[in-house]
C-alpha cells in the first residue's frame, strides 16, 4: 500500500488475523463505518483476497485491502512497518495460533508465543511512530477471559511439558498484561491501549483447543469492534473488557510481573 494511493480523509484500521472467524468480523465491523479504511493483515494472499472481497462486498466499503505479513515473524513485521508508513488510527492486534504440538518458527521461536504474544508485541512496536501520527489513535490487543499460566521462566516451554491449552492461556495473560505496559508508554502521545475478551466462536482456533463456541462471528467481534471504534476506546486506556464492560484484570495489576514481560519480550 503506498502512500499516494490512500485517501487521507479517512481513518486507516489495521486488523490482523483476518481471515479468521473472528478478524473477519472484526474487519467488517468496522468497515460498515464510511469514516474508516481497512488493511487486513494476512498470511495467506489466497485467503485474504477472499477476506477482502467478502468485507467490501457486505459493508459496502471501497476502502478495503489487505497486506501480507508472517505475525510470527519480527522480520516480516518490520518489512511490513517499512511499506506501510500511513498514520495509524486503530491497530486490531487478533491473530493467534494454537498448534497441537509444539513446534517452532524459522528463528528457533515457540510458534504460540511467537505469533500470539511477540506477534502483538512486535506489531505495536513497529507501528509506535505510525500510531503516534495518527493520534488520537488506539490499539485493541484481542485476549480471553481464557487467561493464566504464565511462566516468566519458561515463555516458550522448553522446560515444561508443552500443551497447546496451556500456552494458550500463557498467551491471552501475557496479552492483557502486555496492555497495560503499552498503555502506559503511549499515555503521553494519546494513542490507547486497552484488551479484550471476544464471543465464544465455534472456530478452527477454539476447535485447536478442544472447544466449540455458542456465539457468531459477529457477536464475538462486537466487543473488540466497539473498542476499535466508540470513543470509549479513546477514553480509557489500560483496560480489560469483556462483554462491553470494563472488568478487574488481576494480571495487569502486578507492575513488577508485566514490566518483566515487557523487557522479556524486548530480548527477541
Amino acid at each position: 500500500m503506498r502512500d499516494d494511493d490512500q485517501d487521507h480523509n479517512h481513518r486507516l484500521a489495521l486488523v490482523t488475523g483476518a481471515t479468521g472467524a473472528i478478524g473477519k468480523a472484526i474487519a467488517l465491523e468496522i468497515a460498515l463505518r464510511p469514516a474508516y479504511r481497512v488493511v487486513l493483515l494476512c498470511r495467506d494472499s489466497h485467503r485474504a483476497g477472499k477476506a477482502v472481497s467478502e468485507v467490501a462486498k457486505h459493508s459496502g466499503n471501497e476502502r478495503v485491502s489487505h497486506e501480507i505479513v508472517d505475525l510470527s515473524s519480527k522480520d516480516s513485521i518490520q518489512a511490513l512497518a517499512q511499506r506501510l508508513k500511513n498514520p495509524v488510527h486503530v491497530l486490531v492486534n487478533n491473530a493467534a495460533a494454537t498448534p497441537r504440538r509444539r513446534r517452532e518458527t524459522p528463528a528457533g521461536i515457540e510458534l504460540q508465543f511467537a505469533t500470539n504474544v511477540l506477534g502483538y508485541f512486535w506489531l505495536t512496536r513497529a507501528f509506535s511512530d505510525q500510531l503516534r501520527a495518527g493520534s488520537p489513535s488506539r490499539v485493541v490487543n484481542v485476549a480471553s477471559y481464557w487467561a493464566g499460566d504464565l511462566d516468566l521462566d519458561d515463555l516458550e516451554f522448553r522446560r515444561r511439558p508443552y500443551n497447546n491449552d496451556k500456552a494458550y492461556r500463557q498467551s491471552k495473560q501475557a496479552n492483557r498484561m502486555l496492555s497495560v505496559a503499552f498503555a502506559e508508554r503511549f499515555r503521553e502521545h494519546d494513542v490507547t491501549v486497552n484488551a479484550c475478551h471476544p464471543g465464544d466462536v465455534n472456530s478452527r482456533l477454539s476447535n485447536n483447543l478442544g472447544f466449540g463456541g455458542h456465539e457468531t462471528p459477529q457477536q464475538g467481534a462486537r466487543t473488540p469492534a466497539w473498542l476499535a471504534t466508540d470513543a470509549i476506546g479513546q477514553r480509557e486506556t489500560g483496560k480489560y473488557f469483556e462483554h462491553m464492560q470494563i472488568r478487574r484484570c488481576r494480571f495487569g495489576e502486578d507492575s513488577e510481573a508485566v514490566n518483566t514481560l515487557y523487557e522479556a519480550c524486548m530480548a527477541y
